[in-house]
Parts: C-alpha cells; sequence; structure tokens
C-alpha cells in the first residue's frame, strides 16, 4: 500500500511505498550547472567499480575515472581544501566506448592503480601512480598476464582484503563470456592463473561487487544480459575465508569448487516465477554485514522499475522503489543497435546503503533523486538533487568511503547520447 506524500506546499497525494521530504536548507534542487564538475568531457559504464573512491592521508581528495569523448582513459581527483580538479590520461585514444571507463585502488602506501580494459579487447591493462596521492605522473602502462579468448575481456572490479594480508582480488568478464578472477599477493607485480567464477546456462552473467575491505566479497549477479534472457534473475554470494556462501552462510563451494553455477546461490529475484527480466545495478552491506542489493525489473522497454533488495538475517525482503520510466538513452530508430534495458541508473551509498541515489524522469528528463529508508526499505524519503534540467542526469555512482562534506555522489549529465560508442557527456558532483 502507499503512503501519503507532503509536497513541498502541503499538498497530500497517493504514491507508491513512499514519501518525499522537503530538501534540507541548502540543498535546494538545482539544474546540474549550479554543481562543481568533475569533467566536462567523460562517460562510464557501471560494471566496474570502484570509479570513485575517497583517500584521506597528506591531502584529502576525491578520485575517479572516466572515458572522454575521444576514447582517452582518465583520472581525475578533486581536492577538498583547495576545490581544485586535476586530470590526467593514462590511456591516449583507447576506444570510444564508456565500457572502457578505469577502476580504482589505493594500495598500502598511497599509490593508486588505475585498472581497465577495451570492450571486448584483447588485453588487460594496469598503471599506477609514481607517487603517492598524485595523478601527475603515472608508471609504465602494464599488461597482465590474462590470456582473452573470441569474446574477449571486459570489465575491472579490484578488491583488496587486509585480513589475508593485502591480496588484491581482480574481477572481469572473460572467457566465453563469463565472470572470471585472478589474484596477486604483490600489489599487481605478479598474478595467479585466472579462474572462472559464476556459470549459467544464460549467455553472459552481469556482476556487481563490494567488499569490506577486510575479509568480504560481495557478489550480485544475473543469469546474462536481459536482452538474451527474458526470465533475467538476480543472484548473491558472498566470500569469505576460502569459501563461497550465501547470505546465510550455507557453503556453496570452496576455492577448489569453482565455478558456481549461479542457480546454486542465494536467488534474490526469480524471473522464472515472474516473468519479467531483471537487471542487477548495484550492492554494498550494511554495518552488520548483511547485504542489499538495488535493481530493475523490465515489465517492458518502456517500463522500468527501480527494486530494492535487503537480506534482514533469516529472508531476502524485495521492495519496489518506483518506477524508472523509459530505458536510457532513446536511441533514434536506424541509427545504431538500441538498448532498451538501460535505465537512468540507482546506486547504493556502500558507507550506509540505507541511502541510494537513482535517476529518474521528471517531466521528460531524467533527474537525480537521493532516496534513504529507516526501516529497511518498508518506506522511504526522498529528496531532489536536480530539478529543471534540459538534458539527462543518469548512472549515478556513490563514491567509497566519502566524507560528509561530500562530494557523496558523481553522475553523468549528458549533452549527446546515442550509444555507449557515441556520446558528448559531463560528470557532476554533489558540491557547489
Amino acid at each position: 500500500m502507499g503512503r501519503l506524500a507532503i509536497g513541498i506546499l502541503g499538498t497530500l497525494f497517493m504514491l507508491a511505498p513512499f514519501f518525499t521530504e522537503p530538501p534540507a536548507s541548502g540543498s535546494v534542487p538545482q539544474a546540474p550547472s549550479a554543481f562543481r564538475g568533475m569533467t566536462k568531457d567523460g562517460a562510464w559504464c557501471w560494471f566496474s567499480d570502484p570509479r570513485a573512491v575517497f583517500y584521506e592521508g597528506r591531502f584529502r581528495r576525491t578520485y575517479a575515472g572516466w572515458v572522454a569523448s575521444d576514447g582517452s582513459v582518465v583520472v581525475g581527483s578533486y581536492d577538498h581544501g583547495t576545490r581544485i580538479v586535476e586530470k590526467a590520461v593514462i590511456h591516449e585514444k583507447l576506444e570510444i566506448d564508456d565500457h572502457d571507463a578505469p577502476s580504482l585502488l589505493f594500495l598500502p602506501d598511497g599509490r593508486l592503480a588505475a585498472f581497465y580494459t577495451l570492450h571486448s579487447g584483447k588485453d588487460m591493462f594496469l598503471r599506477v601512480s609514481e607517487k603517492p596521492e598524485d595523478i601527475t605522473a603515472w608508471g609504465p602502462r602494464r599488461r597482465l598476464p590474462i590470456e582473452a579468448d573470441d569474446f574477449g575481456l571486459t570489465y575491472t572490479n579490484p578488491v583488496r582484503l587486509s585480513a589475508e594480508k593485502g591480496r588484491i582480488y581482480l574481477f572481469w568478464r572473460g572467457k566465453g563470456f563469463k565472470p572470471q578472477f585472478s589474484t596477486t599477493d604483490d600489489n599487481g607485480e605478479t598474478w595467479a592463473a585466472p579462474r572462472l567464477l559464476i556459470t549459467s546456462a544464460g549467455a553472459r552473467p552481469y556482476v556487481k561487487i563490494a567488499s569490506n575491505d577486510r575479509d568480504t566479497i560481495h557478489f550480485a549477479f544475473t543469469d546474462g544480459h536481459p536482452r538474451n534472457e527474458p526470465e533475467n534473475s538476480i543472484y548473491y554470494l558472498a566470500y569469505r575465508s576460502g569459501r563461497f556462501m550465501t547470505a546465510d552462510g550455507t557453503l556453496v563451494a570452496d576455492a577448489g569448487g569453482l565455478p558456481v553455477e549461479c542457480r546454486r546461490a542465494d536467488i534474490v529475484y526469480d524471473g522464472r516465477k515472474t516473468g519479467v527480466r531483471a537487471w542487477v545495478w548495484d550492492t554494498a552491506a550494511d554495518s552488520e554485514g548483511r547485504p542489499v542489493i538495488v535493481y530493475t525489473r523490465l515489465p517492458s522497454e518502456t517500463d522500468h522499475r527501480y527494486h530494492y533488495a535487503r537480506w534482514d538475517g533469516r529472508a531476502w525482503r524485495d521492495t519496489e522503489l518506483c518506477p524508472a520510466g523509459r530505458w536510457f538513452p532513446k536511441t533514434p530508430e536506424g541509427k545504431t543497435e538500441p538498448e532498451p534495458h538501460y535505465s537512468g541508473g540507482i546506486a547504493l551509498d556502500h558507507d550506509d546503503p540505507s541511502v541510494v541515489y537513482l535517476s529518474r524522469p521528471v517531466n521528460g528528463i531524467f533527474e537525480i533523486e537521493r532516496w534513504r529508508t529507516a526501516d529497511g526499505g518498508a518506506t522511504w524519503a526522498s529528496v531532489s538533487l536536480t530539478s529543471g534540467s534540459e538534458k539527462d542526469n543518469v548512472r549515478p555512482d556513490v563514491v567509497r568511503g566519502h566524507p560528509p562534506d561530500g562530494p557523496a555522489v558523481l553522475w553523468m549529465s549528458n549533452r549527446r547520447y546515442i550509444h555507449y560508442t557515441k556520446f558528448d557527456a559531463a560528470l557532476w558532483m554533489d558540491v557547489r
């Protein structure tokens, strides 16, 4: 059942299971131009993470990675004290494709590692900054010892576990379009032989990855691409101490039992039962280590729905947040291959997954909103970040480890987005 929502003028009306709250003082919704930009030329897909991280050492800076419209791979930093943005091209004109956006990982000495690859490319690249907290100079570009088949390599997701003596896990989509991973115990100098992580009857499982950076890695994934899987479902798996398990701790496989077949994991949402396909957007865990997943259900190409699924210690509780509108982008017919299952985007705050940021159409334009729940997802309060925009604001990404003074979230504002290989976008931050 819906709850009463209080509009800004006090008008009462019925909505789906959430209520809106008026913007807090100093956070009146604005067009994107009211915010500070990370870059005027940048885009990203949502399956390589972390894309934006905060690091405090000698400086207090937020770092992000993206692909420019000429195909260059770029890393930027925003200094919280000076408010200066610096940018560094780490691979010039690699490929015009937003799938190539780098993922970022800080090494123990404060140097920044950037992982990236072409979309279905043959090489996995790694570059490391020469000095701690400094993106102005980078070490040589390295090709990691990862063999690609005809399907190539796509996406990068590095995780470092302090409880495993700082071992780094790197995940990607690889052989047979299936998720793979490798590990390094010397900060990327040498790598173990790649291993297959997940398999399914679907063509290519899509995976979102999160970690507490200590001893646990969380995986949320699908059977495949919703284009190919009309009953695409959402699954969950956790890794800890060499064991892969469901949310309640039931062992699925040890390290020697890989790969895990999708339906041996937790079935968070079963598309076979509803006949409605889904796609995963993000996963994180709360302060008790209980996982949360946000995803879309796709009843039709023009009717996307955002969902919030939370493990409460006994079962998965699934709530529809709101309609997500039509697919994005609305590619002109005949111009290029359409992507009718792309939504505006939804992301969890990994430091507090009771908070999500999402993009949905308001008056025909995608706007960014912040949603918060105090009861595990049953009811929600929402605040608009942007309003009255002329161009779509999409694909929010919450900065990992962000401080209270922000920025907490970055997002794409599109002057023109036709396809993942044809775009003209900027990246904005929620600071002014």
